[in-house]
Order: C-alpha cells, then sequence, then structure tokens
C-alpha cells in the first residue's frame, strides 16, 4: 500500500493540474431487513462530525442520512433521529475550492434514497481554506479512508446517534473533479473489502489505483469537460479491472449536471443512485433499470457493465 500511495503523490501533481478551476417524501415501514432497498424516500437528517487528523488535518465532515419523521416532510432536520434500519455508507469529496455544502441538493437525494453520506470538507482545497493548496489532493484519499473508518466505528459506539444504524458490510466512495482523483486513490492494493463501488465524476485515476479487493466503479462525466478531459477519465476507465461502466453527458462540461434544474441532471443523479442501490443493496431492479436512466438521445449514454 505504501509503494502504491508514493506513486500516486508522484503523479497526482501532473495529473491534477486541470483541476483548479432534499426531495424527501414519505418514509417506507421503520423495520426493514438489511440488504433491502428502500422502496420511498426518506426525510433526511444531517449531522457534522468534528474529525481531525492529526494536528494540521481538521476534518469536519458533514453527514446527511435517512431519518425518523412524519410523512411527507420536506425541510432537512438538524440531528433528527436516524430512521430504524441499517444502512450503507457512502463517503463523498468535494473538488478544488468547493465544498460538501455545493453539493446538498445532490447528496440529500442520495440520503433520501436509503445512504448514510459522509462528506468531509478537506483541509487544504475546500473553499474556505486559509491556506490553500491544491497538491495537498495526495494526501486526501488517506484522509477519506481515516473518515470512512471513523463512521463505521460509530455503529458500535456507545451514545452514537448512529449505532445500531449502519450497513458497515457495505461502503461506497464517491467524488467530483479533484474529488474523482480522491475516490480512484481510494481503490489501491490493500485497501480495506468493505470498500463495495466507487464513482468517479468528472475525474480520473492514476498509476497504483484500481487494485486489491474487487469493487465496482462507475464513472460519470461531461463530453465537452474543459477542465478534465474526456479522454482522461477514460483512460483510468481502461484500466479498471472489475465490473465498470461510463457514463458520457452529451456536451456538458465540468459538473453543470450535478444541478437540479441542469440539464443532464436526472440521468446523472438517477444513474448514480441505480449504481448504489445496485452495488450497495443488492437491487437487481435498480440494476436493471441503469441502462435505461443513463440513456436519453442528445443528453447521455453508457457503456459498459456492471
Amino acid at each position: 500500500m505504501r509503494g502504491a500511495r508514493a506513486l500516486l503523490a508522484a503523479t497526482l501533481l501532473i495529473a491534477l493540474s486541470a483541476c483548479q478551476a432534499a426531495e424527501a417524501v414519505a418514509p417506507e415501514a421503520l423495520s426493514r431487513a438489511v440488504g433491502v432497498a428502500p422502496v420511498t424516500p426518506y426525510p433526511v437528517g444531517v449531522r457534522t462530525l468534528d474529525l481531525t487528523r492529526g494536528p494540521n488535518r481538521p476534518l469536519p465532515t458533514t453527514v446527511w442520512y435517512p431519518a425518523d419523521g412524519r410523512p411527507g416532510e420536506q425541510r432537512i432536520r438538524r440531528d433528527a433521529r436516524p430512521a430504524a434500519g441499517r444502512f450503507p455508507i457512502v463517503l463523498f469529496s468535494h473538488g478544488l475550492a468547493s465544498s460538501p455544502q455545493h453539493f446538498t441538493p445532490l447528496l440529500t437525494r442520495w440520503a433520501a434514497a436509503g445512504f448514510v453520506i459522509a462528506a468531509p470538507a478537506y483541509p487544504f482545497t475546500h473553499a474556505r481554506a486559509a491556506d490553500f493548496q491544491r497538491w495537498d489532493v495526495r494526501n486526501q484519499p488517506g484522509d477519506a479512508e481515516f473518515v470512512i473508518q471513523d463512521v463505521i466505528r460509530r455503529d458500535t459506539l456507545r451514545g452514537d446517534p448512529f449505532k445500531g444504524r449502519l450497513d458497515v458490510g457495505h461502503v461506497a466512495a464517491a467524488g467530483h473533479s479533484a474529488g474523482g482523483f480522491t475516490t480512484a486513490g481510494l481503490f489501491i492494493e490493500g485497501h480495506d473489502p468493505r470498500l463495495r463501488a466507487g464513482v468517479v465524476i468528472a475525474g480520473g485515476g492514476l498509476p497504483g489505483t484500481f487494485a486489491g479487493p474487487e469493487a465496482s466503479l462507475l464513472f460519470v462525466h461531461g463530453g465537452a469537460d474543459p477542465v478534465v478531459a474526456p479522454y482522461v477519465a477514460k483512460a483510468a476507465y481502461d484500466r479498471v479491472p472489475w465490473p465498470k461502466a461510463f457514463v458520457t453527458l452529451a456536451g456538458q462540461g465540468h459538473g453543470e449536471y450535478l444541478t437540479p434544474g441542469q440539464r443532464g441532471f436526472p440521468e446523472a443523479n438517477n444513474t448514480i443512485t441505480d449504481f448504489l442501490r445496485w452495488t450497495l443493496y443488492g437491487d437487481a431492479s435498480a440494476r436493471a433499470r441503469l441502462p435505461i436512466d443513463a440513456t436519453l438521445a442528445g443528453v447521455s449514454t453508457i457503456t459498459g457493465k456492471i
């Protein structure tokens, strides 16, 4: 693992040079068997974890999650009681000069669909970083691992609201732009086998990544991305030895399709949700919907097979 991390660090400076730049309705029944995907969306709760990986790496982490609540509740409730059941974990990584909050409309939809979304603000690359250092992205896979392990331990932590509410055997990682490279950096030799899936959005991979225990990978990329060229993502995709798929948003740039109301958002969001439902819940119907939700003439196409 150490050698792979060194290779990742050595090549990241070059590969990232171009990167500078909830609909919660009625919840289903409160008891749900582990491994059974939710049918109706949950209300969404949010909490903040004050995490630190060493004295100089604060990692305040926003967590959106399925919450207990009344049918039809739309607002996101801070520190709401988690819904009954066990829910898979998804680690989300933001891009350069961005933040977890920038993706709230997207990530709350994933939480409503039955996932616990943990999104750290990385210490030197988030929007309000006092000492912005884009090359610190090379350290972010380690940060992401730290956050994943902290969230996992809360399933057995006395007094924690997530105690008994996490499906710790099913974890995914997703990220946009530099966060996509961060996501790829998690999938190295010796990575935690509970990390079952990854979603690389407008990002790519580097030498040393896509090794270790098998994990399914989904790439989502704008066909006219001026920041991270499509060929960068496709080169990474070609190196993935596991089940994989590549979604292209025709004519799209670096991520406008992640914003509700924008062209391509339904296709991107629905496809990612299908992918997470299949890889983390084993939802066969979601797997069957993947090529349908990812394909719209003139908007999006999908290649590969998960």
